[in-house]
C-alpha cells in the first residue's frame, strides 16, 4: 500500500468538477479533431496534477509553526495583522510563502489552537508576489489562540490568476498542526504572523513544503538563519 501511493496521489475534491469538465472538453475537441484531443488531454493532466492533496509527515514536538503551504518564502518582514482579525496595530513577524500553479494548493494549519476568529475580506487580485497584496488583494484571514495564550494568524491571499479562495475552518474549532483547511485556486500566497519575540527559521528564497517545513519554533532559542544560494 505504501508504495501505491508514492504513486497515486490523493486529488482534493474541490477539483473533481474541473477535471471532469476538462475530460468532456477533451472529449468534443478529440471528435472534432484527434490531435486537439491531445491538447485537452494534456490540459486535463495539468488540472489533475494541480488538484493534487498529498499526505504529509507532520512535525508534533509542541511549538513548532509549520509551513501552511508549498511555494518559496518570498518575504520575512514586520507587520501588523489584517484588520479584520482584531489583533491590534503592532508589528508581528509575517512569513510569506508564494505559490506557483506547479505547487501544491491545499493549505494546513501551522500550529495547532483554537480558532477564535475566521474573517474573509474582498479585495484586489494583485500579484501575489507583491506587497501590498497583503493589504488590498482578496483574502481569507484566520487568529489563533495557542495553548499558553499567545496568538497567531495565518491569511490564504488571492493572486494575479486566483479567483477563488476556499476553506473549512470556523470560528471556535480546534485544530491541530498541519490539519488541512483550505485551498486557493490558482496562484496564491499565504502569510503566518508570529509573536515579534519569534525568530524565523527560514530564509527568503527557501523553498516550504505545507504541513512539514518548520518556520519557527516557539519555545526555541536558536538564532535567526541565513542561506546562500549554491
Amino acid at each position: 500500500m505504501s508504495a501505491l501511493n508514492t504513486v497515486i496521489v490523493p486529488i482534493h475534491r474541490a477539483g473533481w468538477p474541473f477535471i471532469g469538465a476538462f475530460a468532456v472538453v477533451s472529449a468534443i475537441l478529440a471528435a472534432i479533431w484527434w490531435p486537439l484531443g491531445w491538447v485537452g488531454l494534456i490540459a486535463t493532466a495539468w488540472c489533475v496534477y494541480f488538484f493534487r492533496n498529498p499526505n504529509r509527515m507532520i512535525p508534533d514536538r509542541p511549538g513548532l509553526v509549520v509551513s501552511p503551504a508549498d511555494g518559496r518564502v518570498s518575504m520575512i518582514t514586520t507587520a501588523p495583522p489584517p484588520p479584520e482579525l482584531e489583533m491590534g496595530p503592532a508589528p508581528m513577524l509575517r512569513i510569506s510563502i508564494f505559490l506557483n500553479v506547479f505547487n501544491v494548493h491545499v493549505n494546513r494549519v501551522p500550529i495547532g489552537g483554537v480558532v477564535t476568529r475566521a474573517a474573509y475580506h474582498p479585495g484586489k487580485f494583485l500579484n501575489a508576489s507583491l506587497d501590498k497584496a497583503s493589504e488590498l488583494n482578496e483574502r481569507m484571514a484566520v487568529r489563533l489562540r495557542l495553548e499558553d495564550g499567545r496568538e497567531l494568524a495565518f491569511v490564504q491571499i488571492a493572486g494575479l490568476v486566483a479567483r477563488r479562495i476556499l476553506w473549512t475552518i470556523a470560528e471556535g474549532e480546534t485544530v491541530r498542526t498541519g490539519d488541512r483547511y483550505g485551498l486557493i485556486r490558482f496562484g496564491s500566497r499565504v502569510d503566518v504572523y508570529l509573536p515579534p519575540d519569534v525568530t524565523p527559521l527560514v530564509v527568503v528564497g527557501q523553498t516550504a513544503t505545507g504541513g512539514e517545513t518548520v518556520l519557527a519554533d516557539l519555545a526555541g532559542t536558536e538564532p535567526a538563519r541565513t542561506g546562500r544560494l549554491s
